[in-house]
């Protein structure tokens, strides 16, 4: 009686621990990011007939350079909330032979963002070839004068311009 009453309450006592162990309410679970952060900003900075450096200025070093496909860069991202399913977002970046930017494939392109298509906003954003003509920058007005911004081009045109005294080497013998 006595060793069957010790033998019920062990197990019950390890019984509780065991459920203890799993997923137990109140438990935090972290949150695991992988990857790439890639914004929709991000691709709407992207234009055709970028560089690889310019692109990898905008949007970080690829997460994958395939050796049998060097003309393309792979971005992932992926998001685990805590205890939820993981979503997962894919960018491919595909120059040509002159190392220039040619097209992308994936999740996002080149628009509206997530966040104003659930606006309702329009951000303005167009993608345009580079090749076309660019936009004329409008003349500025000119300044009043007396005004702070004539005061501070004065100051800028009258900078005098100094050297930079270059060290002499150490030791001027030849050896």
């Amino acid at each position: 009686m006595q060793n069957t009453k010790l033998l019920l309450t062990s197990f019950t006592f390890v019984g509780l621990l065991a459920l203890a162990g799993c997923s137990f309410p109140g438990v935090y679970k972290i949150d695991i990011q992988q990857g790439n952060v890639v914004t929709q900003d991000m691709i709407d900075q992207l234009r055709p007939g970028m560089t690889r450096r310019q692109v990898r200025f905008i949007m970080g070093n690829p997460l994958l350079t395939d050796t049998f496909h060097a003309d393309r860069w792979d971005y992932l991202y992926s998001l685990q909330p805590g205890g939820g399913e993981r979503q997962q977002e894919r960018i491919s970046v595909i120059f040509d032979a002159n190392d220039q930017l040619v097209s992308l494939s994936g999740d996002f392109m080149p628009g509206v963002s997530r966040d104003e298509a659930i606006m309702g906003q329009d951000s303005g954003t167009t993608v345009t070839d580079p090749t076309q003509n660019a936009e004329q920058p409008k003349p500025e007005k000119p300044v009043k004068p007396g005004s702070l911004l004539d005061q501070i081009q004065k100051d800028v045109d009258n900078v005098e311009t100094v050297p930079v005294p270059t060290p002499e080497p150490l030791d001027t013998s030849p050896q």
